[in-house]
């Protein structure tokens, strides 16, 4: 289970690290090839980099997609639970439970349809427009993405049966950082 997590952390962090870079880069590259400058104008106007735009919006989705599952496994989703919570123990654990298997088929049901749409672009001769990578690559974020989500729905309602809690994110807690008297 520990690889799959660093898979997915890696995963993310590598996808927004590389966006950012090439959005950077773009970004320069769009600046530096509007100044007059002779010679320099006319080298950067031949360096094509009408790509990265879409490279970007491609790697975000996916980057979201991960990011979600790993949301569902660390406890940052947003959640409004403030009537759950104020339900008796037993009823509350109930509606933790519902609510974890409606998100785990939920996302079963998005996966599930989004691999029958890959499958069937997959045959098909379409691509994007400025990379020209099979379209069925692109929108294959869409079921990894909701099949790992799922999975990690399923993750947190057997540790919640198992244990009794939920995972929490601790939004004061920077990791690396010790407070001051704490440190081992």
């Amino acid at each position: 289970m520990k690889f799959l997590d660093h898979l997915e952390e890696w995963l993310i962090a590598t996808l927004m690290a590389l966006a950012t870079c090439i959005i950077f880069v773009a970004v320069v590259h769009r600046y530096l090839a509007g100044l007059p400058i002779p010679g320099l104008q006319d080298w950067l106007i031949q360096i094509n980099t009408s790509w990265a735009q879409e490279l970007c919006i491609y790697m975000f989705v996916w980057m979201a997609k991960f990011g979600a599952a790993y949301g569902v496994r660390t406890g940052i989703h947003v959640g409004v639970d403030v009537l759950i919570n104020r339900l008796s123990t037993p009823l509350r654990n109930k509606f933790i439970i519902f609510g974890l298997l409606a998100g785990a088929l939920f996302t079963g049901i998005v996966g599930t349809l989004g691999a029958s749409f890959v499958w069937e672009i997959g045959h098909t001769d379409q691509t994007s427009a400025d990379l020209e990578v099979p379209m069925w690559i692109v929108y294959l974020a869409v079921p990894s993405g909701s099949y790992l989500m799922c999975f990690r729905f399923l993750q947190v309602m057997v540790q919640f049966i198992r244990t009794g809690h939920l995972p929490k994110h601790d939004h004061s807690h920077v990791e690396g950082l010790e407070q001051e008297g704490t440190q081992a």
